[in-house]
C-alpha cells in the first residue's frame, strides 16, 4: 500500500524545488489530482507502486541529473494520463504537465523541460548530452532489472493492463517491444544503471522473449 501522505510531501518538495517555497499555490491539490490519476481502475502496472519505484530510483540516480527536482516532476507526470488502448498517453501526459505546472507557477523553462522529459519516455532513448533524460529513462526502465519474482509480477501486471488484447496479438506486440529494447546499444545510460541494471535487465528480457515464443 502506497503512503499517500509521503507521496504528497515528495511532490511538494519537488515543486518547491523548481519554483521556490511559497512561490505559488499550495502544492497539495496538484499532488492529490495526480494521485487520483495514478489510482485509476484501468491500471495494473502503471500504479502508485510504479510511481513510487520511479521516484525512488531518481533518488538513487540524482547525482547524475542536472536538475533532480525537474526529473522528479517528470516522473510524477510521465504516466499521469494512461489508457492502455490509446497510443498518445505520453503526449497527453506532457500537455497535462504544461497546464498544471504553469498554473502552479513553475518557471516556464522548467515546465517546458518537464514536458520534454515526459515525451522522451516514448522512446527511452536520451541523447548523450541529456543527463536529466538519462536519469528519468533509467529510473523508468529499472523494473527490467528486477529479481525473478518481481519481474514475473511486472509482466503479469502488464498483461492484465492489456487484457482486452487477444493472446496471439499480445505475444506479437510484446515480443516486438522486447526486441526493440534488446536492440538498443545500452538500456541504461547513467553509470549507475549501466553497472547495476544492464546485465540483469537483458537477461530478463531474453527470458521473457523465449517464454512468449514457446
Amino acid at each position: 500500500m502506497a503512503d499517500l501522505d509521503a507521496l504528497r510531501t515528495r511532490f511538494s518538495h519537488a515543486l518547491e524545488g523548481v519554483r521556490g517555497p511559497g512561490g505559488g499555490p499550495d502544492p497539495a491539490p496538484y499532488a492529490d489530482a495526480l494521485l487520483a490519476r495514478w489510482q485509476e481502475p484501468q491500471r495494473r502496472y502503471h500504479t502508485l507502486t510504479h510511481l513510487t519505484d520511479v521516484l525512488d530510483r531518481v533518488d538513487v540516480l540524482q547525482a547524475h541529473a542536472a536538475d533532480p527536482d525537474v526529473v522528479r516532476l517528470a516522473a510524477w507526470f510521465h504516466d499521469a494520463v494512461y489508457l492502455p488502448d490509446r497510443s498518445e498517453n505520453e503526449e497527453r501526459s506532457a500537455r497535462l504537465a504544461e497546464r498544471a505546472l504553469a498554473e502552479a507557477r513553475a518557471p516556464a523553462e522548467k515546465t517546458a523541460e518537464v514536458a520534454r522529459l515526459v515525451r522522451l519516455t516514448v522512446t527511452h532513448d536520451p541523447a548523450d548530452d541529456d543527463p536529466d533524460g538519462r536519469v528519468l529513462c533509467d529510473a523508468d526502465l529499472a523494473v527490467l532489472a528486477s529479481p525473478p519474482s518481481a519481474y514475473a509480477a511486472y509482466t503479469a501486471a502488464v498483461r492484465e493492463e492489456y487484457s482486452f488484447v487477444p493472446n496471439d496479438a499480445f505475444r506479437a506486440g510484446r515480443s516486438d517491444v522486447l526486441r526493440q529494447l534488446l536492440a538498443l546499444p545500452r538500456l541504461f545510460r547513467t553509470p549507475y544503471g549501466s553497472e547495476h541494471w544492464e546485465e540483469t535487465a537483458r537477461y530478463n528480457l531474453r527470458g521473457e522473449l523465449e517464454l512468449l515464443a514457446s
